[in-house]
Formats: structure tokens, C-alpha cells, sequence
């Protein structure tokens, strides 16, 4: 074979994964619009006041005849998708690794949720349980479809690549949620010349994130392709027998496992952060909705910057530190958090742009780093397990904030017990050798890492 052929070869080989790349990157675009205005900002303070319009007397609910204080029973039905996630969620990594068809499992997960997402218009009056109801079907289609999404990583980008790919993702979609978040804006404040009320506004802009989610899911669907599935490759096993299955496979690699139970402390904080800031925002510091739009906006455009920012950093100090760094200042924050005085949006403001800094970095570089310590041919069901860290086992902080608010009336009380979270993720994440874990995992150590 010539030079010329191998050459024009390799050149078509690094377009075809650019391509890949730029579809990828879309599905950050699509689905982080849910997480967004539907998970941070719209969804948790109305679906709070629909359920305090459905309680009784005393500021309770009774879903399935157990009595809920109706502020906490949004925290709760995030705490009981993820844990619906635990199920689903190995049975489809496990699918994609073995049959080699991510692309019709990634659909199928993704235009679920936006489905979900779309009937939320239908919430009003009194309707709380049909609001839980699509929240726990979209967070656990959210977050099946993250774990097709997160391993074609180690597929499209080669390990040099990674930590850049993985924050480019998560900037697009931190772009997205900036771009809806505005339009959000607009309906929401100028509602009485749309001629909606306030509570058809909110509904709009729920449902409006469902149909952005679908149709530009068809980008990545179009680009992205399949892989065969690896030799010897068997049927999938189902829920709990295949998440056991994967942890023994990990128990062989225990560096590995290691920083999978740092990562989901941690992120158990982060995610928890993400779906109680507008409650803790519009129910503890009494700001206006406009204001919760606002400070989420704040957040988006700073997590754009902040991403690629964290995502240089990593190149110079590596990744692991750069984690390290942002754990530190997360906890920092959300001390910061509990001190808030009621009624100031400025210090609201403030406390949004340390979130937006250090939020989006975070999670790209905890993506891109666990990425290196997978074995090749095992990219979806190790991020199936990945991916529980990331959504799917991040119910203990949703689940302590709702408790905590529950036995003491406070959300003061609640968002600082989250400080514990990033606490222990710190000290559990430095304790571990991440060279040492990426060459025992069979895969090349970058020169920085």
C-alpha cells in the first residue's frame, strides 16, 4: 500500500470522527434543555405549588395513602426516578455493548423522555400526580439515553482527545440551555402580551423543552454510527442481575470502582444542587420566578466558559487536580449558600456565577476521566454503572434534602446538608491512583492526566 493511500486513508479516517464528534456534541444540545428549564428552573416550584393546591389542611399530600409534606414531594419524585433508573439503566449499556446497536436504544430512550417532557403542558389544578408521574419517565429516560450518549466517547475521540471533546459537549449544551432560557424569559415575564397566564407560560415552556429535545436528537441519530458488538457477545441479563455482573467485572479493576464511588458522592451532591436551587431559591429566598430564570441563565453562560476553561486547566495541571480544585469550590459555595439573606437576588446572582464556573468543568472532566480507566469493548455497560453515579444513584442527596426539609421546615437546613457530599467526594477522589488505574485497565496513560 502506498503512502499516498495510507495517507488520504488516515485523512478520511479523522474527518469520518469529526463528523461523529460534531453529532455528538448535538446531544448535549438536545436533551440539556430538560435538565435546564425543566429540572432546575420550571418543574420544581410549579410542581411544588400544584401539590400545596392538592394538600389538605395541614400542607400535606397523600400519593398511595402516605402522607408527604407537599414541599418536599418534588425531592421525592426525583429520588424515585433515579431509583427506577437503577433498573433500566444496566440492561440497556449491557444491550448496546452487546449487540452493538446504541443508535436504536439511544431513540427509543430519548423520544420517551421528550414525550414525557411534551405532556407536561397537561399539569394544572391539582394534577401533582401526573406531574410525578412524567418526571420519574423522563429523569430515567434522561438517563438511559446518557449512558448511550457517554459511551461513544472512548469510540469517537482517542484518549489525547478526550477531556476537549467531552467539555465541547458540555458546553453545547450549556449553549442550548442559555439560548431556551432566554425565549423562556421572554414568554414568561411578557406573558400578558402572549396572551397566556402565568401558569400557561410555565406549561409552554415545560413542554417547548420536550419538543426541542426530540427534534434535535435527529442530529446526533444521523451521525453517529454503530460498532460491532465484540465476539462471544451474549443476551443482556436483566436489572439488578447485570449491574452485579458489571460490579464483578470491576472488582478485577478495584481503581476503577474506586473512582465510580468517589464520583457518585460527589456528583450525588452536584445533581442534587441542579434539581433543589430553584426550590430553595423561590421558597426559602422568596424570589420571583423571572429571578430563578435569571440566575439559571447566569449559570449557563458562565458553565459555557467555564467548561472549556477547566478543560485547559486540565491539560496543564491534569485532570484529576483540576477536579480536585473545582470539589473545593463547590463546597465553598454552597456554604456560602445557607448564608443567603431572603429577598436579595444580587447575592442569588453571585452565589449562581460560582455554580456556573465550576458546574459544567466538573462533569466534563469526571466524564472524559473516567472514560480512560474503561476497558475496550465494555464502553456502554461500564458507563451504565457510570451513569447510575451520574443520575441514576444520585437519589441519597434529593432524598436528605426532602427529609431534612420534612423534619425541620427549613431549606436553609437542607441545602447545607449537602455540604457532606463533596466533602467525602473530595477525600475519597484523591486517595485514588489514576495512572495506575487507566494501565490496568489496558488503555494508554496520557501524558497528563
Amino acid at each position: 500500500m502506498g503512502t499516498d493511500t495510507v495517507r488520504a486513508r488516515a485523512t478520511d479516517e479523522v474527518a469520518e470522527r469529526r463528523r461523529e464528534q460534531h453529532g455528538w456534541y448535538f446531544y448535549d444540545w438536545a436533551c440539556s434543555v430538560y435538565s435546564t428549564s425543566v429540572l432546575t428552573v420550571f418543574l420544581g416550584p410549579y410542581l411544588t405549588a400544584v401539590a400545596k393546591h392538592a394538600a389538605d389542611a395541614d400542607g400535606f399530600v397523600h400519593p398511595l395513602g402516605i402522607p408527604i409534606r407537599a414541599g418536599s414531594f418534588f425531592a421525592y419524585a426525583v429520588s424515585a426516578s433515579v431509583i427506577l433508573s437503577i433498573f433500566v439503566m444496566p440492561m440497556a449499556g449491557a444491550a448496546a455493548d452487546r449487540t452493538g446497536r446504541k443508535k436504536p436504544l439511544l431513540a427509543a430512550s430519548a423520544y420517551l423522555g421528550a414525550a414525557a417532557t411534551t405532556g407536561m403542558f397537561f399539569l394544572d389544578g391539582d394534577r401533582y400526580l401526573l406531574g410525578g408521574l412524567l418526571l420519574v419517565v423522563a429523569n430515567a429516560s434522561v438517563a438511559v439515553s446518557m449512558v448511550l450518549y457517554n459511551s461513544y466517547l472512548p469510540q469517537i475521540a482517542p484518549p489525547e482527545e478526550r477531556d476537549a471533546v467531552s467539555s465541547r459537549g458540555w458546553a453545547f449544551g450549556y449553549a442550548a440551555g442559555s439560548l431556551v432560557l432566554i425565549a423562556n424569559l421572554v414568554l414568561f415575564t411578557a406573558h400578558d402580551s402572549f396572551g397566556v397566564s402565568e401558569s400557561t407560560a410555565v406549561r409552554i415552556c415545560l413542554a417547548s423543552a420536550g419538543v426541542w429535545w426530540g427534534a434535535f436528537t435527529l442530529v446526533p441519530l444521523k451521525r453517529l454510527r454503530d460498532r460491532r458488538a465484540a465476539p462471544g457477545a451474549r443476551a443482556p441479563a436483566h436489572g439488578w442481575r447485570q449491574l452485579a455482573a458489571t460490579v464483578r467485572d470491576m472488582r478485577g479493576k478495584p481503581l476503577t470502582l474506586s473512582f465510580l464511588f468517589a464520583y457518585l458522592v460527589y456528583n450525588d451532591g452536584i445533581q442534587t444542587v441542579i434539581s433543589q436551587a430553584s426550590v430553595y431559591g423561590s421558597e426559602e429566598l422568596g424570589l420571583s420566578q423571572s429571578t430563578l430564570i435569571v440566575a439559571v441563565l447566569l449559570v449557563q453562560v458562565l458553565a459555557v466558559g467555564g467548561a472549556l476553561g477547566m478543560g485547559r486547566l486540565a491539560r496543564v495541571y491534569g485532570a484529576k487536580r483540576t477536579i480536585l480544585g473545582s470539589l473545593v469550590a463547590w463546597t465553598v459555595t454552597l456554604a456560602a449558600g445557607y448564608f443567603l439573606p431572603a429577598g436579595a437576588p444580587v447575592w442569588f446572582f453571585v452565589l449562581a456565577a460560582g455554580i456556573g464556573l465550576v458546574l459544567g468543568g466538573s462533569q466534563a472532566l469526571s466524564r472524559s476521566l473516567f472514560s480512560h480507566l474503561v476497558p475496550s469493548g465494555k464502553e456502554a455497560e461500564y458507563f451504565s454503572a457510570y451513569e447510575m453515579s451520574d443520575r441514576g444513584m444520585s437519589w441519597l442527596g434529593p432524598l436528605l434534602f426532602g427529609l431534612t426539609y420534612q423534619l425541620t421546615g427549613s431549606y436553609r437546613d437542607a441545602i447545607i446538608s449537602l455540604v457532606v457530599f463533596f466533602v467525602i467526594g473530595f477525600a475519597l477522589l484523591a486517595r485514588v491512583p489514576v495512572g495506575q488505574a487507566i494501565r490496568d485497565a489496558g488503555n494508554p496513560v496520557p501524558d497528563r492526566i
